[in-house]
């Protein structure tokens, strides 16, 4: 019986760093993708037959040759982004860790990614959504805990990661607000509605789990629901309510900062609400309202026509 190999430096690194991440807390979303993206980088250096170089020996031009390589395989720019933002961070890793001399990754360019506007059910659409999921049409096993998902998804603007990630203790019913735990892990601040409220004060005499389970969303197994489970409840109800199988968890969130941009709301506030690092990233919503406006002007004003 023959000896496996022996994991090469280059896999021995990727894993060390994945081991990093998981004892920083990282979520298993960044988990999941930084553990993909570092398994294909190692196996493309990996030639069957032969060692890779260690990451020391990585040089830009090879990892340039790694780039145009995922151009060739047709991915998309975000995809390419993303596998770039995981090299780099495994190199800062072992940069610190005094493996390499210096992060060979910074010195290729990042892609730039397309503007593209998100795509935004209008408030009549969503609230129709929210209320055909209400109405329990489907006999689905769980409508209480359906409900509160959009409720949720649509009236605190959270990330999918965010609302699957939410524990028991994590709400003040009495203040109505929710403790969220966001991108690095950051937490912050949440209010939540009425409408929140009595989904919630629905659901939970109905929640069945597992003993000591925390989570306050349970799939069938009675243990947590998985953000990808809320994406399957979100989709199976957008196509049957909406018949636009296209929305996601996400698109609950745009609508969310967009309804409020567009009845007043300050965007700094919405830049909290939120959780972005950056205004910037909140600033998109207003180029949908903007986008939004002028559909209105092109329809209404006589000015507009030919």
């Amino acid at each position: 019986m023959s000896t496996p190999r022996p994991a090469s430096e280059l896999a021995s690194s990727a894993n060390r760093y994945l081991a990093e991440l998981r004892r920083q807390n990282a979520s298993p979303h960044t988990l999941r993708n930084y553990a993909s993206d570092l398994e294909q980088f190692v196996a493309y250096f990996s030639p069957p037959g032969s060692d890779p170089p260690g990451p020391d020996k990585i040089t830009a031009l090879q990892m340039r040759e790694w780039l145009g390589k995922l151009y060739d395989l047709k991915l998309s720019v975000v995809s390419i982004r993303r596998k770039l933002a995981a090299v780099r961070s495994l190199y800062k890793f072992l940069l610190r860790e005094g493996t390499v001399p210096a992060n060979v990754a910074r010195l290729v360019r990042t892609p730039k990614a397309p503007q593209r506007l998100p795509l935004v059910p209008n408030a009549e659409q969503t609230n129709a959504l929210v209320d055909g999921v209400a109405a329990d049409r489907f006999e689905k096993p769980h409508p209480e805990r359906d409900l509160l998902i959009f409720e949720l998804l649509y009236g605190c603007g959270l990330r999918v990661s965010e609302l699957a990630g939410l524990n028991l203790d994590d709400f003040d019913t009495g203040e109505r607000w929710i403790r969220v735990r966001g991108k690095g892990r950051k937490e912050r601040q949440v209010p939540y509605g009425s409408k929140a409220a009595a989904a919630l004060e629905k659901y939970l005499p109905v929640r069945e789990c597992r003993p000591g389970e925390r989570a306050l969303l349970i799939n069938c197994r009675k243990t947590r629901l998985s953000d990808r489970g809320v994406g399957v409840i979100v989709k199976f109800y957008a196509r049957m309510i909406s018949g636009d199988a296209s929305l996601h968890p996400h698109s609950m969130r745009h609508a969310y900062a967009t309804h409020l941009l567009a009845s007043g709301a300050d965007l700094r506030a919405i830049q909290e609400l939120l959780g972005h690092a950056r205004l910037s990233t909140t600033q998109k919503y207003t180029q949908v309202s903007l986008t939004d406006l002028m559909a209105v002007y092109d329809r209404a004003h006589p000015k507009a026509r030919n």
